[in-house]
């Protein structure tokens, strides 16, 4: 039996609502209104509370976005799992629109002969903290930024790309619309963990998905 605080992986979680999308699940649900929204964010508070775990809520004028993680382990858990049924419950209650195919996360990637060194520097500009080598932000505000290894030194080299995370279902259609304008593939070699693509100046930018990861 698999116990409430065991640290699963991404083949081991199945959510019509959710993507598991870099170490959290992750979902959207259209309200229609602001005041929709409001009260369904108001009944999750109120079912979090009595379980003693909350997500991360993100309300708009006419979607909420939800993060779970358990941070005390670092990662989803059958917590996380459990939770995420009810709020989908609740929000197929009051009638939303669940968008899983909707929801994605930016970070922020820069090659680094030595990211050690350049490390502290983007810390103290984006305010930030380190945590496993990246900068993060503790608001949640600003993308992560990691560093990527490179050998190389050259000035021109590219040194800043995007990695765009997307669930599975939504990859391909995502590298296609920026085939269609005006990218290519550089290098799909890695796929479905992520596909390498460059706009028509040659600026790369990845699509992610957490599948073919570890």
């Amino acid at each position: 039996m698999v116990r409430q605080t065991t640290r699963l992986g991404v083949r081991q979680v199945d959510l019509a609502d959710w993507r598991w999308l870099l170490g959290a699940l992750r979902a959207r649900f259209g309200t229609g209104s602001f005041g929709a929204g409001a009260a369904f964010v108001a009944a999750v508070g109120r079912l979090t509370d009595t379980v003693g775990h909350h997500p991360d809520v993100d309300l708009r004028a006419e979607h909420v976005q939800l993060v779970l993680r358990s941070h005390d382990v670092g990662g989803v858990t059958e917590r996380d799992v459990r939770l995420a049924e009810r709020i989908s419950a609740l929000a197929s209650d009051q009638g939303l629109t669940p968008c899983p195919e909707r929801v994605q996360v930016l970070e922020l990637a820069l090659d680094a002969p030595v990211s050690e060194t350049v490390l502290p520097f983007w810390a103290a500009v984006l305010g930030g903290g380190e945590a496993g080598g990246d900068v993060v932000d503790p608001a949640g505000e600003l993308p992560p930024l990691w560093f990527q290894a490179t050998d190389s030194t050259a000035p021109d080299r590219q040194r800043f790309h995007l990695d765009v995370t997307v669930p599975p279902e939504a990859a391909d259609r995502r590298i296609a619309a920026a085939v269609a304008a005006g990218g290519r593939v550089v290098d799909d070699g890695h796929a479905p963990a992520f596909v390498v693509l460059a706009d028509p100046d040659g600026n790369k930018a990845c699509v992610c998905t957490e599948l073919g990861r570890g």
